[in-house]
C-alpha cells in the first residue's frame, strides 16, 4: 500500500502524485492539518480548505476508500502513519514555496529515518523549475522570454483518476472534518465562491463555452465578468493545469475566427504568467520579505498608519480602489485590474511598503497563491521580476474611467456612490469638497493628491536607485 500525501491537490482527477502512486498500489490519501502551515492561514482560506477537503472526502467514500485526515507535524505524522499502516512508499506533488521546501525537506529525512521510501511529483505545473531557462541561469526573469519557450513546449494529458479497485480499504472511525473554529480560527468575513471539484469543472466549462472568446476584449473590465475566476481553484488544486490547457485546446479548436483564437492565446498567455511567478518563486524564497530587485539604496516607505488604514478600509476617496478593497473583504477575491490598481495606489500614493499590501491580501484572498501574490506586489512596487517601471504609475481616476466607464462594478461595492452619476464618480478627485458632500455625504473625501503623491513616489524610488 501506498499513501498518497495531499497538499494544495485537493482533487483525484489530473493529480499525477495519485495517479503516480495507483500506478504501483492500492492508495491510502492522506490529509496533514499541519499547525506550522495552518499558522501562516487565516479564516477565509481555511474555510475553503474543509470545503475542498470535504468534498474530495466524498469523492473518494462514493468509491469505497477516504481521505484520512491527521493533525499534527507532518514530519512526525507521515513516518507514524506509514509504519501503522505498513505502507511501502509516500507521494507528494511538489510546491515551491521556500515553507513547503523546509517542510518536505523534514519530511523526507523524517522517512528515511524509519525505513519509508518517498516520491515527490511535480504536478501543479506544466513544466517544473529549472525546465524552462535562459542558457547561462537558472530562470528567466523576464515574462516574455519565457512566454515563447512556455507557448510552444508540448503540454503533457491529464492524469488518470483512480478507481475504487486502486483505493486501499479505509479503516478505524470515518468522523467528521473540524470546523473552522476547531482549528482556531474565526468566521471569515467573506463569503467566496465555491471551493470543489464539480465548481472548477463548472467554471472551467462555463468559460470556455463563450466568455474565453470575448478574454482578450473583456479581461481588464471588471464589472464584464470576462476572466475564467479559476484562481482558487488552482490554489486549492481542484482543477488540475493539463485539465484547463485542454479545455483550451478544445476551444481553439471550436473557434470561429482568428480573433477567438487570439483571446485563447491571451488566456494561456495568464497560464504561462502563473508558472513563471513560480520558477522565479523557487529560485528566490527570500523573496517573499525581502525585494528581488535592489537599488543602491533602500526605498524611503513613509508608511503613514492611518493611509494603511484608509487603504484597508476602501476609505482613500478614490472609487476604483476603495471598490477594490471592499470587494476584497466580501468576495475574498478581486478582479486582477483592480488588485493591480489598488497595489500601485499602497505602494506609490501612499508609499506605503508592500510587504504590508501583501500581508493584508494573504489574509484576505481565498485564492492567496504565495508565487503570484508577492510577483503582483513586487510588480507593483517596481522591485520585483519584469516589474512596472517605477516611473510609470497608474492613475487611479483614469483606470476607472477607462475600465468602468459607467462606474458600475465602483456601484456596486461602493454603495455610497450607488445614485451619483458616473461622470461625476470618474471626476471625483476634481470636484469641489461642497459638491462631493451634496453627491455622496457619506463617502471621504479623497485622502492624498495623486498628482503631488506621484511626483513624490518617483523622486523616492530614484534616490533609492542611485540617482537624484
Amino acid at each position: 500500500m501506498i499513501l498518497h500525501w495531499h497538499r494544495s491537490d485537493l482533487r483525484a482527477v489530473d493529480n499525477r502524485g495519485l495517479a503516480r502512486a495507483a500506478r504501483d498500489d492500492r492508495v491510502l490519501p492522506l490529509y496533514v492539518l499541519d499547525p506550522t502551515v495552518l499558522e501562516h492561514a487565516s479564516p477565509v482560506r481555511v474555510a475553503c480548505l474543509l470545503e475542498a477537503l470535504g468534498a474530495l472526502r466524498s469523492w473518494y467514500r462514493d468509491r469505497g476508500g477516504d481521505v484520512l485526515v491527521v493533525r499534527g507535524d507532518a514530519s512526525e505524522v507521515l513516518p507514524a502513519v506509514a509504519t501503522d499502516r505498513d505502507a511501502a512508499r509516500v507521494v507528494w506533488n511538489e510546491d515551491v514555496g521556500g515553507l513547503a521546501q523546509r517542510r518536505d525537506s523534514a519530511v523526507r529525512t523524517a522517512l528515511e529515518d524509519v525505513g519509508v521510501d518517498h516520491e515527490s511529483v511535480v504536478d501543479g505545473l506544466h513544466h517544473e523549475p529549472g525546465s524552462i531557462s535562459p542558457n547561462e541561469g537558472e530562470h528567466y526573469s523576464v515574462f516574455s522570454y519565457f512566454w515563447k519557450k512556455w507557448r510552444d513546449r508540448e503540454k503533457a494529458d491529464p492524469a488518470a483518476a483512480p478507481t475504487g479497485e486502486d483505493l486501499a480499504g479505509f479503516e478505524g472511525e470515518r468522523g467528521s472534518l473540524p470546523s473552522v473554529a476547531d482549528l482556531g480560527f474565526e468566521d471569515p468575513e467573506a463569503d467566496p465562491q465555491p471551493v470543489t471539484r464539480t465548481a472548477a469543472r463548472e467554471r472551467l466549462e462555463a468559460f470556455c463555452s463563450g466568455p474565453i472568446y470575448r478574454y482578450a476584449d473583456d479581461r481588464d473590465v471588471p464589472a464584464a465578468a470576462g476572466t475564467s475566476r479559476l484562481s482558487v481553484h488552482f490554489k486549492w488544486g481542484t482543477i488540475g493545469p493539463r485539465e484547463v490547457y485542454a479545455a483550451t485546446e478544445r476551444a481553439r479548436e471550436d473557434a470561429e475566427s482568428e480573433a477567438e483564437r487570439e483571446s485563447v492565446t491571451a488566456f494561456r498567455r495568464q497560464l504561462a504568467f502563473r508558472e513563471f511567478y513560480a520558477h522565479v518563486l523557487a529560485f528566490n524564497p527570500e523573496s517573499v520579505t525581502e525585494n528581488l530587485k535592489t537599488g543602491e539604496n533602500a526605498i524611503e516607505w513613509r508608511n503613514d498608519p492611518d493611509e494603511l488604514a484608509a487603504w484597508t478600509t476602501g476609505e482613500t476617496g478614490y472609487p476604483i480602489v476603495d471598490a477594490g478593497m471592499r470587494q476584497l473583504r466580501t468576495d475574498g477575491w478581486v478582479h486582477n485590474r483592480v488588485r493591480m490598481l489598488a497595489a500601485s495606489f499602497l505602494t506609490k500614493d501612499l508609499l506605503i511598503d508592500w510587504r504590508k499590501g501583501y500581508d493584508w491580501y494573504r489574509r484576505h484572498l481565498a485564492d492567496h497563491e504565495t508565487a503570484s501574490d508577492v510577483a503582483g506586489w513586487q510588480w507593483a512596487a517596481s522591485t520585483g521580476a519584469d516589474a512596472q517601471p517605477y516611473f510609470r504609475v497608474f492613475n487611479p481616476m483614469k483606470q476607472g474611467r477607462e475600465y468602468d466607464p459607467d462606474a458600475e462594478y465602483i456601484r456596486e461595492h461602493v454603495p455610497e456612490l450607488a445614485d451619483v452619476p458616473a461622470e461625476r464618480i470618474h471626476e471625483w478627485d476634481e470636484l469641489v469638497p461642497a459638491d462631493r458632500a451634496e453627491l455622496a455625504p457619506a463617502y471621504p473625501e479623497p485622502i492624498v493628491d495623486h498628482s503631488s503623491r506621484r511626483s513624490a513616489a518617483i523622486e523616492a524610488f530614484e534616490r533609492a536607485s542611485g540617482g537624484k
